[in-house]
């Protein structure tokens, strides 16, 4: 099939979630399997500056440059340049979000020719299912939610820069409380509707979940699919990874040990061995339950318990705060580094002894499924994709690969973490579940198979 995916990020050339990592993953799993894929992302200022092997696309008929990268067979990624609204250093958070998305949109439906499947990703390419709508009736219309909290509401003059009939704003397309939804437009106008695991696709029609938009995914819901998203398992792996102090496998386990001294050694931590480390790597949001870990913590620390925590991320600033303030208050217990850094990340996940996820909600998660692999037992609430990776001990040692728990507050967080201390007491019982995890696979191969059925399914 000829796939087009149009997102707003799109790894590894540009970044700032796991919508990058999924996009970027699954285009190039799609193309190992044979399938000819396009995609559509916007040539941001550190693209322009680190990518030197770029092409003009001459045959784009645009009002603005479209650049061109075939980084393997099959695979061909095209950069709108429109430098007004993409040379920047941050990818959101301006004024003109609305213009600079809408424009892209415009462009991605622009390029959808002579394709059988136009496949968009979250609200940023929303756009592309209504404007499709109005003739190429022959494209399959594609719409992936990777989270619905974040839906390109603006205000209802905004519309206008769609070109789109008056028609379409109304409260059954794109209204939403008189602004403007691309979010619910992209929903509405797709032929089929996907999301980012089978639990965060039965969440999202509840009020709960929903985030205002129940309705519409309830009267959508036999179009609605809940598919989860895969790893990179030649980029996440603990075998052959030039970040990793030493490798190690689930046949060989002593590599582990190495990278926790190192990882103890490298962000300063006290060099103790047999006392338990918990990661985190994650945008610091009150959604990843960043607030519920630190009175977690607090508790733990009050208590007198002994462990050490590597913590690694950025966000909400009052959130940054306290997590640094907590690392400065427990030097050599507790570090945390706000940023980003994709070494320091895989060795915190070969470092770690357990992974904590305390999400408020999730839809998929990623970093649960790079913990299996690198044999960090993943703590997570039991939401989203959180709970459709995670097996918990309650389910037997056979098949048990982490810890999980309902209630998203520090005591139900405090309670998991006591399981955990009372596993990692039991080194036999620890490896048992430590290789379940490690065994289990999420490689992409699955993921693109389940696509593959469902873009058969339109035609």
């Amino acid at each position: 099939m000829n796939i087009l995916h149009a997102s707003s990020e799109v790894f590894p050339y540009s970044k700032t979630g796991g919508l990058a990592d999924a996009t970027g993953a699954l285009a190039r799993a799609q193309a190992k399997a044979g399938h000819n894929i396009t995609l559509v992302t916007p040539l941001y200022r550190g693209i322009r500056e680190e990518c030197h092997s770029l092409e003009i696309l001459s045959e784009a008929e645009l009002p603005s440059k479209v650049w061109k990268v075939e980084p393997e067979p099959n695979l061909t990624v095209l950069f709108i340049d429109e430098p007004e609204l993409f040379d920047r250093d941050c990818l959101y958070g301006h004024n003109d979000d609305a213009e600079r998305f809408i424009f892209f949109s415009k462009c991605v439906a622009q390029l959808a020719k002579r394709v059988d499947i136009v496949h968009a990703h979250d609200w940023h390419t929303a756009l592309t299912m209504p404007l499709l709508s109005l003739g190429q009736t022959q494209i399959g219309k594609v719409f992936t939610v990777h989270n619905a909290a974040y839906q390109g509401r603006f205000e209802k003059d905004k519309f206008a820069l769609t070109n789109l009939p008056d028609s379409f704003f109304n409260w059954q397309q794109m209204e939403f409380h008189n602004d403007l939804n691309l979010l619910k437009g992209g929903v509405v106008f797709a032929d089929l509707v996907t999301t980012v695991s089978p639990r965060y696709a039965r969440e999202l029609l509840t009020a709960e979940y929903g985030c205002g938009l129940e309705s519409i995914f309830q009267a959508k819901a036999s179009a609605l699919t809940g598919i989860l998203n895969g790893v990179d398992y030649s980029e996440w792996n603990t075998t052959y990874n030039p970040h990793l102090t030493a490798p190690y496998s689930i046949d060989s386990l002593g590599g582990k040990a190495m990278n926790k001294l190192a990882l103890q050694r490298e962000i300063g931590l006290e060099e103790q061995p047999n006392v338990p480390l918990f990661g985190n790597i994650s945008r610091f949001a009150e959604q990843k339950g960043i607030d519920v870990l630190l009175s977690a913590m607090e508790q733990l620390l009050a208590d007198r318990v002994e462990f050490q925590f590597a913590g690694l991320g950025s966000g909400d600033a009052l959130l940054e705060q306290a997590m640094s303030t907590l690392a400065k208050r427990h030097p050599g217990q507790i570090t945390v580094r706000v940023g980003y850094d994709t070494g320091l990340a895989h060795r915190i996940e070969a470092g770690s002894d357990f992974f904590v996820m305390p999400s408020r909600f999730e839809p998929c998660g990623l970093n649960q499924l790079y913990s299996l692999r690198y044999g960090a037992v993943p703590i997570v609430h039991a939401t989203g994709g959180l709970d459709d990776s995670v097996n918990d001990l309650f389910e037997g040692e056979n098949k048990a690969t982490g810890i999980k728990f309902t209630d998203c507050t520090p005591d139900g967080l405090g309670q998991a973490i006591g399981r955990a201390l009372e596993l990692y007491a039991n080194p036999v019982r620890l490896d048992r579940v430590r290789k379940n995890g490690m065994r289990a696979d999420f490689s992409w191969r699955q993921t693109t198979a389940n696509y593959d059925k469902l873009y058969e399914s339109i035609n």
